[in-house]
């Protein structure tokens, strides 16, 4: 299959952003604001810009990390699951086409000044020309997106035609009240302009085409979105220093009444021919995006299998296409302009919520495939502004716009609930919750439910696809350690037994076919071959599997559940925890496996001489000091257990507790000693200590402040401050 060729440059891209936002937000919107708060109408638009910049952010991190998936419909499947995203496609679908409606209602406005129309005719030509867009887009007529470009740099110089001839005869006189309904109107203001910046995220659905994606996706949301914010607040400006605000709050064509206002009835009337084109375009490219959701919906089993039917000649969805235009004609003759734009906005403030809440999922679940290039700065600080002030607009937005998000939540439920049982996919929140789902996705199942890469070369030994049932330790790599062979050899020290299991474990996303992945990769068999040689230095027994899946922490688990084994190892990053909300990988593991857990924090050591075992004075001592009595053995190192107590703690108490500690040092064979020092200040003692050590040994932490507890963020502060590297158990026993 070919992939698309990556051929946009950093101008059309933001030409293509722009175009997404150059419409009704303009051209029929300001004067029904302006009826909402006054001239101060001009701050809404630069107020609901900055409420929409952390939705831009999110979802250039989210479109680098899944450049070519297709949209916020699936970034937001992929976190929450197909029921989120069932919701979340209605949502997406109706806030699409309520924009494309609202722009053809400005359209009927703009084309009377050309055609004598009747004032309450406009709707039913409105609606004869949604019924031309809806042949073209059944027919699949391509030239039409072509001269998208050429329209928007119309609109463009069109409007800075305007701000020149306009901003040098605003009159201040016009400009009071600034706040006709106070803060409150001005903030509700905000939320009705919002679908004004909806198109400025439109260019992530695009992003495989795009050269540069990490920087250019990015770099074309925030330049586009600073352009259109300059044109919104400067446009408005002039508009209510221009026209009366009695006049402007009823207008849903100012930009034609500008126009004819500051150059007479022939710039007014090239104004309206402006207007008509812009509108009508954006309406076809709006029915365009807005038909794919129910049909992608469809395809993914998440709706009625007849929605996901293509024309056989013109191979377009035209089920979809037809219902979308259906229910814009509705929207068009029943509703009227002002509810558009609450509803279309309403819709729109709850999905780029839902994209903000994507990125604190997936980077908290730490998903081994989430590997954006571009990430988001400010985290998470961006997102739950985005999120917070969406839900604020959405309180702004006033009863019946909160009542349809809520219908559309209880229509989403109902239709997951009727075809979503037929979906295969689960969301990572779901995968890495405390409930996470307890099945497996591989390329190809084996008798005993694991699948794994086959060596088609011939390269290497270990490469059979058996795991050895009498293994000590499994040790999963993920591809992200800093030095596979290191953590293996820890792995090697810790065990008991004979043997050692290492599974090389790649984890994609779901929308990733695993048969696709059937190909050796030359990272494997390299990474076999330098497992092979450890085994071979030490003297000790190392198989070695590749397997493929979908659900990584269920994949571990069941490699855990499988070999009956002592202990699991795997690389660490110092992440701490999972919390109420979201659970990393790590934290689901901490709480599901049935085996002890340790997590190595490779700091760079090769050559581990001296360890240090820092306790709480009664947790397990005795099971941990023989851990590490096993690691200083196996590499010849001398043994340190230190207690960090506090600074008011009596003689008597610590001379009792150092007597313990050489009791149970005494147990073991590796010479040791006992250090106990006095301080309030555990974290800074440990740390300043482990500077003359090239392992530190710890036990499992305890939770500390309430972010950490209900996000999962926090970081072992030990490990974090460690100056080498750190070896966390949790035992069981």
């Amino acid at each position: 299959m070919k992939k698309l060729e990556r051929s946009l440059s950093l101008t059309a891209v933001i030409a293509i952003s722009i175009g997404g936002m150059l419409g009704s937000g303009i051209f029929v919107l300001p004067g029904l604001a302006a009826a909402k708060t006054g001239s101060s109408v001009w701050l809404a638009y630069l107020l609901a810009a900055v409420c929409i910049l952390p939705a831009a952010l999110s979802k250039s991190e989210l479109a680098t990390a899944m450049p070519s998936s297709g949209g916020t419909y699936v970034y937001i499947e992929r976190a929450f699951g197909p029921l989120f995203g069932t919701i979340a496609g209605i949502g997406l679908w109706l806030s699409l086409l309520l924009k494309s409606a609202f722009a053809l209602v400005g359209f009927g406005a703009y084309l009377s000044i050309l055609i004598n129309i009747e004032a309450g005719l406009t709707k039913y030509v409105a609606v004869f020309f949604l019924l031309i867009i809806l042949f073209l887009n059944i027919l699949g007529v391509k030239k039409v997106g072509k001269v998208q470009l050429v329209i928007v740099s119309i609109s463009m110089v069109t409007l800075g035609l305007i701000l020149l001839f306009g901003l040098p005869k605003v009159s201040t006189s016009l400009l009071d009240p600034f706040l006709l309904h106070e803060n409150m109107g001005l903030f509700s203001t905000v939320a009705f302009v919002y679908i004004s910046y909806a198109g400025v995220t439109k260019v992530a659905a695009i992003a495989g085409e795009i050269k540069n994606p990490s920087r250019n996706l990015p770099l074309a949301m925030i330049l586009s979105l600073l352009i259109m914010t300059s044109i919104y607040v400067f446009t408005a400006f002039v508009l209510v220093g221009n026209i009366p605000l009695e006049s402007l709050s009823t207008d849903i064509k100012p930009i034609y009444t500008i126009a004819n206002m500051l150059g007479g009835s022939y710039i007014g009337y090239a104004a309206a021919i402006v207007g008509v084109i812009t509108l009508i375009s954006m309406a076809n490219s709006g029915v365009l995006a807005a038909s794919r959701f129910p049909f992608a919906m469809a395809i993914d089993k998440l709706l009625p299998s007849w929605m996901g039917k293509i024309h056989s000649k013109y191979l377009t969805p035209v089920v979809t296409i037809i219902m979308t235009c259906l229910v814009m004609a509705l929207v068009i003759l029943f509703l009227d302009v002002e509810k558009i734009a609450k509803l279309a906005s309403a819709f729109m403030v709850m999905m780029f919520i839902f994209v903000n809440a994507c990125v604190i999922v997936l980077r908290e679940t730490a998903a081994q495939w989430y590997r954006p290039p571009y990430r988001s700065p400010l985290y998470p600080f961006v997102q739950l502004f985005g999120i917070l002030s969406g839900i604020a607009l959405l309180i702004f937005l006033g009863f019946g716009p909160f009542i349809a998000i809520l219908s559309i939540f209880g229509l989403g439920a109902i239709i997951y609930l009727k075809f979503g049982k037929n979906a295969t996919r689960t969301g990572i929140l779901r995968k890495y919750g405390h409930r996470p789902a307890l099945y497996l996705f591989y390329k190809r199942k084996s008798k005993n439910g694991i699948t794994y890469r086959s060596n088609q070369n011939n390269e290497t030994k270990n490469l059979d696809g058996k795991l050895m049932s009498d293994a000590g330790v499994v040790v999963p790599l993920l591809g992200n350690e800093a030095s596979p062979e290191m953590l293996v050899e820890i792995a090697t020290a810790i065990n008991k037994r004979d043997t050692v299991q290492v599974v090389n474990i790649t984890e994609v996303p779901n929308q990733t076919f695993l048969d696709a992945m059937v190909e050796e990769n030359p990272k494997v068999v390299s990474l076999e071959r330098r497992i092979s040689r450890l085994a071979e230095a030490r003297d000790v027994t190392i198989d070695f599997e590749s397997a493929v899946t979908h659900e990584m922490s269920d994949t571990i688990h069941e490699l855990s559940d499988q070999t009956h084994c002592d202990w699991l190892v795997m690389g660490w990053n110092g992440r701490a925890h999972s919390g109420i909300l979201v659970s990393n990988p790590i934290g689901w593991l901490l709480t599901h496996i049935n085996s002890d857990f340790a997590l190595f924090k490779d700091d760079g050591v090769r050559h581990i001489g001296k360890v240090l075992l820092a306790l709480r004075p009664g947790r397990k001592d005795k099971n941990f000091i023989a851990v590490a009595d096993r690691i200083c053995r196996f590499y010849n190192a001398s043994l340190t257990l230190l207690h960090v107590v506090p600074e008011k703690m009596e003689v008597d108490a610590i001379a009792d507790m150092e007597n313990n500690a050489t009791k149970l040092l005494k147990k073991v064979t590796t010479p040791g000693k006992v250090v106990i020092e006095r301080s309030d200040d555990p974290i800074a003692t440990i740390s300043r200590m482990s500077a003359s050590y090239d392992l530190l040994i710890l036990g499992t932490p305890q939770k500390d402040n309430w972010i950490s507890v209900l996000f999962g963020t926090g970081k072992d502060r030990f490990t974090e401050q460690s100056a080498c590297s750190v070896l966390r158990l949790t035992m069981r026993d």
